[in-house]
């Protein structure tokens, strides 16, 4: 049986995009226009689907969410992407491992619609085959679920859409800076890199991840570990 093409899995935010305070200040704005008080460690909403967050870590009923987020979306489109930067290092890898044939794909807990249009006005969408993202950040999680477990359906839908079924573990990695990505990554089999630069809190990643990369400089000695062509 010919062996899988290696494939690389990448989150958006906190590991490919530095939001530098568009998702943070963004809550915090939102929150603040429509008369709600902001929480500590903002840092939290970096992550999970913001309709999840507000419900964790807020006072904002269930009826005036929707209400919070559409403020927070638009600001975010307007004046947040305007913060936001491609994290220094994370292009060349991705060319490089383009260069070398890798299949890359995004999968993030951000809306797709938004995801996507965010890795087109940043020039990325060249790398990727697909943008895999969720279906609706407003949605109540399913029964005895969590925020934490939308990950592995996104993961399985970018799959889906690279014609993999099962993944081979040993060439296919997910590179992400929460939890979540690492999560959802293993519900697959698979092995997660840790974004070192983004938003875990201390120690989150450490025992959920193969390695926990503190630069993305670094990560070629690390996703050549999938690609037979690399030299890690």
């Amino acid at each position: 049986m010919k062996p899988q093409t290696p494939v690389v899995l990448w989150d958006l935010d906190g590991t490919i995009l530095d939001p530098a305070g568009a998702i943070t200040e963004g809550i915090a704005d939102a929150l603040w226009t429509c008369g709600f008080p902001v929480p500590e460690n903002l840092e939290r909403f970096v992550g999970p689907p913001i309709g999840e967050s507000l419900r964790h870590f807020t006072e904002v009923p269930e009826d005036q969410i929707p209400q919070v987020v559409s403020v927070y979306r638009a600001g975010y489109l307007t004046e947040g992407l305007q913060r936001t930067r491609v994290y220094p290092g994370i292009e060349r890898e991705l060319g490089r491992l383009q260069g070398l044939g890798v299949r890359q794909a995004v999968a993030t807990q951000k809306p797709e619609r938004i995801a996507t249009e965010v890795v087109e006005r940043f020039g990325l969408a060249d790398y990727f085959e697909t943008v895999s993202g969720a279906a609706d950040d407003l949605a109540q999680p399913k029964e005895g679920r969590t925020a934490m477990h939308d990950k592995p359906e996104i993961i399985g839908e970018a799959l889906r859409r690279l014609g993999i079924g099962t993944p081979d573990p040993t060439r296919t990695v997910m590179i992400g800076d929460r939890s979540y990505d690492a999560e959802g990554a293993h519900s697959h089999g698979l092995d997660c890199l840790g974004a070192g630069w983004g938003f875990g809190q201390p120690g989150e990643l450490d025992e959920l991840c193969v390695a926990v990369v503190s630069s993305p400089s670094e990560l070629a000695a690390w996703t050549d570990r999938y690609n037979d062509s690399g030299e890690g």
